[in-house]
């Protein structure tokens, strides 16, 4: 009689549905899901931030913190003018892990793309913004502002901060 008792308790238990670790394609996130992910990402970003610290204290050149939450080497670089919606800018950039291991052979190149109407990485647009020609900068970029919990699902895996090299042609 108890192994049937246990029996009918073990059967019931897997026949019970089981909620879901993340929501189906399309799907909410609830409340505590969405609460779960912020923090996930505040620790990730302060965690990160003391890493690139770190990094930044052990090099050669200098690092100066940007209001966006990235570093450039440029002291004077948020000091420049600002470039509005609609001015027109050529550019490209390598992309490196913080081992400065280069992720991309070839350079992302954009060519006459207009302030407000392309899509890039958000500190790679800030400093865009503030760059003259033939100027070049090297960001560090948390993962957060980079490709995210995602990466670019090629080279660039989830949560990695990265070194961009940008240069305006």
């Amino acid at each position: 009689m108890k192994r049937i008792f246990l029996f009918s308790i073990l059967l019931l238990m897997g026949c019970m549905q089981q909620a879901p670790s993340h929501p189906p394609v399309g799907g909410f996130l609830g409340e505590k899901e969405m609460a779960d992910s912020k923090n996930r990402t505040k620790n990730l970003n302060l965690m990160e931030r003391q890493q690139i610290q770190e990094w930044i204290k052990m090099q050669d050149e200098k690092f100066y913190p940007m209001n966006m939450n990235y570093w450039v080497n440029d002291s004077e670089l948020q000091n420049n003018s600002r470039k509005a919606n609609g001015e027109m800018i050529s550019y490209q950039y390598d992309i490196y892990d913080f081992d400065k291991v280069k992720l991309y052979e070839t350079p992302k190149e954009n060519i006459n793309v207009s302030f407000g109407h392309f899509e890039e990485l958000k500190p790679v647009e800030d400093a865009l913004r503030h760059m003259n020609k033939n100027q070049e900068v090297t960001l560090l970029i948390p993962s957060a502002l980079g490709f995210g919990t995602y990466g670019d699902q090629d080279k660039i895996p989830n949560d990695m901060p990265l070194i961009i090299k940008l240069k305006v042609l």
